[in-house]
């Protein structure tokens, strides 16, 4: 997806400021959505007057739509009154996407981290960001720098560090079929990126630096 998510100020109470973070575009069209799922699996010459398959265009519909639509969410954000300048760092944050190649899934997880400046971020708004930039068709390599990015964009902190794992159905379903096999992908901003001590403990904090 485009990384230029439409955000609305929203009322908050003191010291505290919210974005309201909506998907730019129009929405599915279930409809249509369901009559071309059901054209695509007849022309895969598959039978749909059966009771199992009868449904499947909808749910077919229904299911892509999920994966491709994030939710709406407030990014909230708090002055930094206590001067808090270590690592705040969420671990293995649930993802999943579509490969835009195959439109299979890829599973697996991501941890984001952010040394902050005069600004936090309320916490779970890190897993609400990793989903925006997560549903829709994606590859690997763009998700890991959109949501540092947008992170650094709208955060303004000292650095941003995120790392994504994830294993790819159009990897171990099909082509080589390397079942098990993960993709690593990271971006680092800032301190994160220059100096070699910040990196290192975000690295070793998200498990994939050094052993």
């Amino acid at each position: 997806m485009d990384a230029t998510a439409q955000v609305i100020p929203m009322p908050r109470e003191q010291g505290a400021t919210a974005l309201r973070v909506v998907r730019e575009g129009p929405g599915p069209d279930l409809v249509a959505a369901e009559f071309a799922a059901a054209e695509f699996l007849r022309a895969m010459g598959l039978a749909l007057d059966t009771e199992g398959l009868r449904d499947t265009p909808r749910r077919m519909a229904a299911a892509y739509a999920e994966l491709l639509t994030p939710r709406a969410f407030d990014l909230t954000t708090f002055a930094n009154d206590e001067g808090y300048d270590e690592l705040v760092l969420a671990r293995g944050i649930p993802i999943r996407s579509v490969c835009e190649h195959h439109l299979l899934p890829f599973v697996g997880v991501a941890h984001v981290g952010y040394l902050p400046s005069e600004r936090i971020l309320g916490l779970s708004k890190l897993a609400r960001v990793v989903e925006l930039f997560a549903h829709g068709p994606q590859v690997q390599e763009r998700l890991t720098k959109q949501i540092a990015d947008w992170l650094a964009d709208k955060l303004q902190p000292r650095g941003v560090g995120v790392v994504i794992e994830a294993e790819h159905l159009c990897m171990t379903l099909r082509g080589v079929q390397a079942v098990g096999a993960r993709t690593l992908t990271s971006t680092l901003l800032g301190t994160l990126r220059e100096d070699p001590r910040s990196r290192a403990e975000f690295l070793d904090l998200t498990g994939v630096g050094p052993r």
